[in-house]
């Protein structure tokens, strides 16, 4: 494994787009981008949190905006404008966002507040909402147990989302609307907790684990195969690079939620190391 960049806060959402790995730091409120050979670049600086983004077909960065309740576009000059309001959905902040082939943009929501400890027993107040290119959104998924990093399949036909709660990975079929149908457990993982997800060209899924300091390679059914162990929680990762099986991973010191809000000492650092089999997908190498 290979360390690329540290010093950062609590990082999530890499993305490899146009020869850079491109990630949030939530705590900082920035989201950088690191070439090839190590230079950083804060590309804007935005407060909220979560801070993830994802980019349009056209290369335009859209971001998740918590104090904004919408998505946000990243114009050359740097300045964000409105894309979709999402204020009717909830009124905590989005989570996770990818935009599939076709432009349809998701965000999911874990849909209560964090610092204030897990819903009931027995309950998942999560969703997905679609956003069409025309920026009109629309819940497509519910009872979701904390839904974390989502992935969608090359042939824009299955998206995958994490729910962190339930330990597992779910499946859902995209419709020719952008609708979800068809729900069905993609791959079981224990103990496991998943975060940010991606896909590869063999089909398998990468899952980073903050609790177990772990990436975990899956195929659907959950037969694990490969496994990067780290010293520190990892929040999410991604497949990119000059040949696109370049596994990059976003990791911290995770604090608990107890002392999530007086934590300091982050530590946050982004690892590369090698994969079996390129990305494949979106978000991903061809993103």
């Amino acid at each position: 494994m290979q360390t690329l960049a540290s010093g950062f806060g609590q990082l999530e959402s890499p993305r490899w787009h146009d020869g850079r790995l491109w990630f949030a730091d939530w705590t900082a409120g920035v989201i950088h981008a690191i070439d090839q050979d190590g230079r950083i670049e804060a590309v804007v600086e935005h407060r909220s949190l979560p801070l993830c983004f994802d980019f349009l077909p056209d290369g335009t960065p859209v971001l998740a905006s918590g104090p904004e309740q919408a998505l946000l576009l990243l114009s050359p000059d740097r300045t964000l404008t409105r894309y979709a309001d999402l204020s009717a959905l909830s009124p905590y902040g989005s989570n996770d966002i990818v935009v599939d082939g076709r432009g349809n943009t998701y965000v999911n929501n874990i849909n209560f507040d964090f610092a204030d400890g897990p819903p009931a027993t027995g309950t998942a107040p999560g969703f997905v909402a679609l956003i069409t290119a025309d920026g009109r959104a629309r819940m497509v998924a519910e009872d979701l147990a904390f839904p974390n990093g989502m992935a969608v399949t090359a042939d824009n036909a299955t998206l995958v989302v994490a729910e962190s709660y339930r330990h597992r990975l779910t499946a859902f079929e995209i419709a020719d609307d952008g609708s979800l149908t068809n729900r069905r457990l993609w791959a079981d993982v224990g103990d496991h907790s998943p975060d940010g997800i991606c896909l590869d060209a063999e089909g398998a899924a990468w899952y980073a684990d903050v609790g177990d300091r772990c990436c975990v390679r899956v195929t659907e059914g959950g037969q694990v195969t490969d496994r990067v162990q780290l010293d520190r929680g990892a929040f999410a990762c991604a497949l990119g690079g000059a040949d696109g099986d370049t596994l990059f991973v976003v990791a911290a010191r995770w604090p608990g939620v107890e002392r999530l809000m007086e934590h300091a000492a982050w530590e946050g650092t982004v690892i590369s190391t090698s994969a079996p089999a390129p990305g494949a997908g979106w978000p991903g190498p061809g993103a």
